[in-house]
């Protein structure tokens, strides 16, 4: 039976997050939003009162019964399946740690463009947005990309650089999707930082020539950056 994954259609945002593991692990999986009514099953489903745990939020996966939300949660339940989350259970925690601040990085890249609400658009907080960006981009950013390098350095046994032990994991993938997400929004500021980091920019490529995953970005599956999305490209937040 193959996974279902409901997210938004039309944007990446954080079920790319849980694509690109799919996607690199050969896995069968239907985007049901991209299906005839599927947005419609989506939100039937979220509204279902006969769910006693209902997603709060999209993206989840359902599997079989079983119905997960959360990225990085949806990450930590697939990983082992898929081959995606090292061998040991210190692999596994400390991947789960690794995409919880994937998480929160995200997080900080999304409130650049919405700092005010996210229910406002970006022409009602364009003030506060520049003011915002300019923290990221000088000290956010930088930190978070320095802390991902760090841990790429100390993990020397691999020849390729890995996050978690010496074989692709998922917090591979979702760096892959920042570092690209980056480049999009900040192409200016991403490329600073990525002079500094070069683990992670190698990373990146080299999750970039995976077969699998470099078929899937030329693929119609695969949804085109926007301003509707997790990353933007504002140029006046670039610096």
């Amino acid at each position: 039976m193959a996974y279902e994954l409901f997210y938004w259609p039309g944007i990446q945002g954080r079920g790319e997050f849980v694509r690109l593991a799919l996607e690199a692990a050969g896995a069968k999986y239907v985007d049901v939003a991209l299906e005839a009514k599927g947005l419609q099953r989506m939100q039937k489903l979220m509204a279902d009162p006969k769910l006693a745990r209902p997603p709060f939020a999209c993206p989840f996966l359902v599997d079989g019964k079983k119905i997960i939300g959360q990225t990085p949660l949806i990450l930590h339940y697939l990983g082992p399946k898929l081959g995606l989350a090292g061998t040991s259970e210190a692999d596994r925690l400390w991947a789960h740690q690794v995409q919880l601040t994937l998480a929160d990085f995200a997080v900080e890249a999304h409130d650049v463009h919405h700092p005010v609400g996210s229910s406002l658009y970006y022409e009602d907080q364009k003030p506060e947005s520049k003011r915002r960006a300019q923290q990221f981009r000088e000290i956010r950013l930088p930190k978070f990309m320095q802390w991902f390098e760090t841990i790429l350095e100390r993990n020397a046994k691999p020849r390729i650089p890995r996050l978690v032990g010496s074989r692709l994991s998922y917090p591979d993938l979702s760096l892959y999707q920042v570092v690209e997400g980056l480049r999009y929004a900040f192409p200016k500021a991403s490329a600073k930082v990525l002079r500094k980091t070069p683990r992670v920019l190698a990373l990146h490529e080299h999750v970039a020539g995976n077969p699998r995953i470099a078929a899937y970005v030329t693929s119609d599956r695969r949804v085109r950056p926007n301003e509707d999305d997790l990353f933007r490209n504002y140029p006046e937040l670039d610096g």
